[in-house]
């Protein structure tokens, strides 16, 4: 199924908008932010090769991630290693999707969410199942959340260069794996996950 604007285009017609799209990246990951974005597309310049993320290479994600930058209005919210082991995965990422929508230049009218989760907003939500890959809108958020998680996990393997996490960006990959047994445990990884518990003799 290909993404389209067809849902954007009626709500417009209804309440005139502006129509916000939500989806996150970093839900899975040991290591970390869980990151959203918030994206308010223009029907008059939505840009070519909006898909859902997954569908996507890295360069390919970039590009339509700019581009999106360049002709929409986005906001990103960013929940960090402290607030997910604090409040859970599932809370942290409804906080930083309620981030991404404040930090738009606009209040949406309505505000169409990836997955059978919503925050807490004081506009209207709709959740989406799967929505990544039926509403252009909540595509394009996820392209640019996992954009904006990408960068975060380069600039901790600067800092942190023996883990890898510019190339498995935190995820239970094999690799990552060896490097918490060779090197241990950072302080971006997540306490509150039994593999990290595990590495550190929690449980």
């Amino acid at each position: 199924m290909k993404a389209s604007f067809e849902l954007e285009a009626i709500e417009l017609e209804l309440t005139g908008g502006p129509i916000a799209g939500v989806d996150q990246a970093g839900r899975g990951p040991l290591a970390g932010p869980v990151v959203a974005a918030a994206v308010v597309l223009d029907p008059t310049q939505i840009p070519d090769g909006i898909a859902d993320h997954k569908g996507l290479d890295v360069h390919a994600r970039r590009q339509v991630a700019a581009a999106i930058q360049a002709s929409a209005r986005v906001g990103i919210g960013v929940a960090g290693v402290a607030r997910i082991d604090s409040d859970n995965i599932l809370n942290a990422t409804l906080w930083a999707m309620g981030e991404a929508v404040a930090r738009l230049a606009v209040v949406p009218k309505l505000v169409l969410i990836d997955g059978n989760r919503a925050p807490h907003l004081a506009c209207p939500t709709r959740t989406i199942l799967q929505g990544d890959s039926k509403c252009l809108s909540i595509a394009a958020a996820s392209i640019v959340a996992k954009v904006a998680r990408d960068g975060i996990m380069a600039e901790l393997a600067r800092d942190y260069p023996h883990h890898g996490f510019d190339r498995h960006k935190g995820y239970s990959t094999p690799e990552h794996f060896a490097a918490i047994a060779r090197y241990g445990v950072t302080p971006h990884h997540r306490r509150s996950f039994r593999p990290v518990q595990l590495a550190l003799a929690l449980v």
